[in-house]
């Protein structure tokens, strides 16, 4: 059993325009742990928070990186230990769209099958990182790297299979100063839609998976304006349409929210993306909202462990 761990886990932005839970791409934003145990304690975990981590008040036994800990170390048939030790630390804003509660899971996860020796490979990691933080489309990209595409399969478990991003696609990320959680933004979407929007919603991911990998403007355009799910949550981010707006005319091809937001993601040219984020950050403090941006000119690779 190693003696300490390093881990290196990136977030992710999901429901990428009309890929609602299930298209996700790895960001170079991240979530850093090193652990190590304590042969000597009986406490389970003592957790030591950095970074963005330092918002969060909740008991270390409840808190995303032990919880993944643990999972895995139960799927694998062991207990988890006594006198485990994390010290994390994150630059992924929580509650803005940038998968840091999977990333956290992941991690722990990852913690667990490093520190323990666990018989877990990367697919069964997905599934049960998936099962406790339950959107499977962070997951992916922050186990997988790049840009994935996840769904469940008609006899059940998870396919998890990569997508192809043009090299002359840069995605931009604009990052307000407030939150909008993943409850309330699950809370305003419609049990059912209707027929015809159902149609097209899977023409529109398609077109968004081909345009990725073509970098055609027109499928961008059709890929990235949702029907399922940003109808439904834009009221919920106080500047919505502005910033998208400023995006589009500054020469992006589209720009939706990333994940359930309220950070606000567009895909870009590379001779515009300048222009994009520069456009989107105006926009936003024009409304009187303080904003962080940054550009990911390559989806990032998956987790790192040492």
């Amino acid at each position: 059993m190693p003696s300490t761990i390093s881990i290196r886990v990136p977030g992710s932005t999901a429901n990428l325009g009309s890929g609602f839970d299930c298209v996700g791409v790895a960001v170079d934003r991240s979530v850093e742990v090193a652990v190590r145990r304590e042969s000597s304690s009986r406490e389970p975990i003592r957790l030591e928070r950095g970074g963005a981590l330092r918002a969060l008040d909740v008991p270390p036994q409840e808190d995303l990186l032990y919880l993944g800990f643990e999972r895995a170390c139960r799927a694998a048939g062991q207990p988890p230990p006594n006198g485990v030790v994390m010290e994390a630390g994150s630059d992924i804003p929580v509650a803005r769209g940038l998968g840091s509660s999977a990333a956290a899971v992941v991690a722990g996860a990852l913690a667990a099958r490093a520190l323990c020796g666990l018989a877990l490979d990367d697919a069964a990691l997905i599934a049960l990182c998936a099962e406790v933080e339950g959107h499977a489309d962070n997951v992916a990209p922050s186990v997988r790297g790049g840009a994935t595409l996840v769904l469940r399969a008609p006899g059940g478990g998870l396919i998890v299979t990569q997508l192809d991003v043009h090299p002359s696609l840069v995605l931009i990320f604009a990052i307000p100063d407030f939150m909008v959680s993943t409850e309330r933004a699950r809370s305003v979407l419609p049990s059912t839609v209707p027929y015809h929007t159902a149609v097209t919603a899977a023409a529109r991911g398609a077109a968004l998976i081909q345009g990725l990998a073509s970098g055609d403007a027109g499928l961008l355009a059709a890929g990235l304006d949702d029907v399922l799910h940003v109808p439904h949550r834009r009221s919920l981010i106080r500047g919505y349409d502005a910033v998208t707006s400023a995006a589009i005319t500054a020469g992006a091809f589209g720009a939706t929210l990333s994940g359930s937001g309220s950070t606000l993601a567009a895909v870009s040219p590379a001779p515009r993306a300048q222009a994009v984020e520069a456009a989107m950050a105006h926009a936003w403090r024009q409304c009187g909202v303080g904003v962080e941006t940054f550009r990911l000119a390559r989806p990032a690779g998956g987790y790192r462990i040492s």
